[in-house]
């Protein structure tokens, strides 16, 4: 049977797509950013009250930073999750407005309507006692913070900017930055058959010992080592597996062989992560090191049709729920009208939707590996939730996502509640 997802405005018109920023923190409220695309007004921070249904705008991302009065490209978007640590909330900022050079959306070069250029991505705190804001850096040669983590143990924060894709460390005792240099070649900053590289959008923290760990569109697994600063391939282990499919790492289009999403579990002391085209979860041992394919977690009828979902990086949508053992993914699935699958366009050569689809709830319960499909999901008119890539549980088990809906007459995306399905 469908479930029945519940759209609500929060206020910004001109709320566009979201990736990763939304969070269920401690003090049961739900943290979202809304993106802006616009060259003159940046992205919101909101927080929802479940117990009043009532969301509240805590700040507009470029006064946080204090560039409101630089007249320069705003801060338009986050692209991660927000990390809790010692009563605080830590997140970072991205630009949202493009400029396309070659086909291909680019950190502008020329910003319009005589504004300067974009300063660069932060990383910022909210106080959830006091609601204080921090500005605590700025990411090097003006370029967006695409991936962020918190080892929470050393008190750490570390990042992959964009489009080059700079690792970046930043000590919350020190104040100190460190700019480690770039990742993958020229990242997304690159040309196309040659130095252009997708870049990682999910950082790991092994808490035992602070290593960092990144993927790459080729495949391979980095451990960045803190007691040497060092940034290493793993040897013996990789994400270039047959049943990940096959990739040019140097156009775009996909994420490659990176994972999408992925995460610490404690109880087996392993990483639990998500290849995006694929849909296949795989355990990750970077003590052995190893990979392990656990189940292709997308919805049942994407596994019965042996193809792929339509969105072309796949999805971010993929956490632990408030059990700790129950993994949440907010998939793709195939529309079929008249006995025949919809077919998207082939190729697209940024994220983004190739075609439309179902969105589905999964479930995988890791100690019993119980995969469960909880159905198709739409809003009450009928029409379907879309660039879902985000996902955040209550502690009562609701769904707290971000999509798009009409509102007004106008597509904008917003918060979305799906139901408890335990």
């Amino acid at each position: 049977m469908p479930l029945l997802a519940t759209p609500h405005y929060s206020g910004f018109a001109l709320a566009h797509d979201t990736y990763n920023a939304i969070t269920a923190a401690s003090d049961g409220q739900i943290y979202y950013v809304l993106c802006s695309e616009s060259p003159t007004e940046g992205g919101k921070m909101y927080r929802y009250n479940p117990a009043t249904g009532r969301s509240e705008l805590l700040a507009d991302l470029t006064e946080i930073c204090g560039e409101t009065d630089a007249n320069a490209i705003p801060q338009g978007k986050s692209h991660v999750r927000f990390y809790e640590h010692a009563g605080k909330l830590y997140f970072a900022t991205h630009i949202g407005f493009y400029e396309m050079i070659d086909g291909m959306e680019r950190l502008p070069v020329n910003p319009p309507q005589g504004r300067a250029l974009y300063p660069g991505g932060h990383f910022l705190s909210y106080d959830l006692t006091t609601g204080a804001f921090e500005d605590l850096m700025t990411a090097p040669e003006g370029e967006g913070i695409l991936s962020m983590t918190l080892d929470r143990e050393r008190g750490q924060l570390y990042g992959i900017t964009w489009p080059v894709g700079y690792f970046i460390r930043y000590n919350l005792q020190t104040g100190e930055l460190t700019n480690l240099g770039p990742v993958s070649a020229r990242g997304e900053a690159g040309q196309p058959g040659n130095d252009y590289r997708v870049l990682c959008r999910s950082l790991l923290v092994d808490p035992r010992d602070g290593a960092v760990y990144f993927s790459t569109p080729e495949g391979l697994i980095f451990k960045y080592s803190p007691d040497n600063g060092a940034i290493q391939p793993l040897e013996g282990v990789d994400l270039r597996l047959d049943y990940f499919g096959q990739y040019d790492p140097t156009h775009p289009g996909s994420m490659g062989y990176n994972w999408r999403k992925i995460f610490w579990y404690a109880p087996e002391q392993v990483a639990f992560g998500i290849h995006g085209n694929s849909g296949y979860l795989f355990k990750f041992d970077p003590r052995k090191p190893a990979i392990e394919l656990v189940e292709r977690l997308t919805s049942e009828p994407s596994r019965k049709s042996g193809m792929y979902d339509q969105f072309s990086y796949g999805y971010l949508g993929f956490q632990p729920g408030p059990d700790g053992e129950t993994i949440y993914y907010l998939t793709g699935g195939p529309i079929y009208m008249d006995g025949k699958r919809l077919k998207g366009v082939e190729q697209i050569a940024k994220g983004a939707a190739k075609g439309l689809e179902n969105l589905h709830l999964i479930t995988f319960h890791i100690p019993s590996k119980t995969y469960k499909d909880h159905g198709p999901t739409f809003y009450a008119d009928s029409s379907r939730p879309t660039y879902v890539n985000s996902i955040a549980i209550g502690t009562d088990g609701t769904v707290y996502t971000l999509a798009r809906f009409d509102h007004g007459g106008r597509e904008i995306q917003d918060l979305v509640r799906i139901p408890a399905v335990f």
